[in-house]
């Protein structure tokens, strides 16, 4: 379980730190068509349950760390900003009224994914190699605690440019109906994140450009695919 946050007060100079990612998660849940406008976009039905999938723990990384294509793999590597939920204490079978007790906070994603590899059997979409690859699950760069997602967007941009500008009020699931739902589905553990899932914007990533994830009240996440 995670304690209560509380500030020293103590200041550093920019340069004097290095932002590691805010928490090490034994799981990343990443979830899919969790937005009505994207939802609308692909001819999809708004889910009856959440739809998720597990990336590798070892897939995160914090700040500024280089975004890194697999060896041997030439294909399109996609960005997804999104919102990410951080578990501060066990969550098993808890009912959507108590699911905030089971927050520590927020942090922004960006989920990363070799898309080329999500189908590359036509008999079996791998959504866990795709996206659990080294430095695929971008987390960062702090954990806001006092954050409300129904006022805040996420924005993605790509070397300046904005790709992404989405509303988190237009989610399917809201974050404590996610940890609800999900945790009666598996055990949720201090330092899991859920990514809440993507909308409207997202696209492929060249070698060299930076990713920029950003939600008022969380800040700035920034990496940069190094290739």
């Amino acid at each position: 379980m995670f304690g209560a946050p509380r500030p020293t007060g103590r200041r550093l100079p920019a340069g004097d730190f290095t932002l590691l990612a805010p928490c090490t998660p034994g799981k990343i849940v990443a979830l899919w068509n969790n937005f009505h406008a994207l939802a609308a976009k692909i001819g999809k039905a708004a889910p009856a349950h959440p739809l998720f999938f597990i990336k590798s723990a070892t897939s995160a990384i914090g700040p500024l760390e280089p975004i890194r294509r697999p060896p041997g793999y030439a294909g399109k590597i996609v960005f997804e900003g999104e919102l990410g939920i951080v578990i501060g204490k066990s969550a098993k079978e808890v009912a959507p009224n108590r699911a905030g007790d089971h927050i520590f906070g927020y942090t922004c994603v960006n989920d990363v994914t070799a898309i080329d590899l999500l189908f590359e059997n036509g008999d079996f979409p791998q959504w866990g190699r795709s996206k659990s690859f080294d430095t695929f699950g971008c987390l960062g760069p702090v954990i806001a605690t006092d954050f409300n997602s129904a006022t805040a967007a996420v924005i993605t941009r790509l070397d300046g440019v904005e790709r992404q500008n989405y509303a988190l009020s237009d989610m399917i699931f809201s974050p404590a109906e996610l940890v609800s739902r999900i945790s009666h589905d598996l055990s949720l553990l201090p330092g899991d994140v859920i990514a809440c899932g993507t909308s409207l914007g997202v696209g492929s990533i060249k070698d060299g450009v930076t990713v920029d994830v950003s939600i008022e009240g969380i800040g700035s996440l920034r990496n940069r695919l190094a290739g």
